[in-house]
């Protein structure tokens, strides 16, 4: 998968989102509870997971994302990008000013090794915030 090139060169924090609704409109970020924050190691490593998922198949279930990572530069203020992440329909949908319009939309396929390594943090991310 590609990321926009600059930002990830700038993330130094992401913000693991739990998605709960749509977006208001498309470039709004998606709504959620913010689960977990990562720096240092863990922004490198999330972020050669998602550079590693392979293409795959578009699939058709109506673009229902579980997370999103926001990515933030030094200064925390707005996000570089922003990416949710849809295991069933194997898409992942990106909007932030770093973004450029060929990478807004992306398939995966999540039966792959890093597909699922990313699944897993998420999931147990998720599992943290609820304890």
């Amino acid at each position: 998968m590609q990321l926009p090139v600059e930002a990830v060169a700038l993330t130094a924090l992401i913000e693991v989102v739990r998605i709960s609704a749509l977006p208001a409109k498309g470039d709004d970020p998606w709504p959620g509870r913010v689960i977990a924050h990562w720096a240092g190691g863990e922004v490198a490593d999330t972020l050669a997971l998602i550079e590693e998922l392979s293409g795959g198949e578009q699939h058709r279930c109506g673009f229902s994302p579980g997370w999103s990572v926001r990515a933030y530069g030094d200064a925390l203020d707005t996000a570089l990008f922003e990416a949710a992440f849809c295991f069933t329909c194997q898409e992942v949908r990106m909007h932030g000013p770093a973004v450029p319009p060929p990478l807004a939309k992306q398939f995966f396929d999540p039966a792959a090794p890093p597909a699922l390594a990313l699944l897993t943090r998420f999931r147990a991310v998720s599992a943290q915030a609820e304890t």
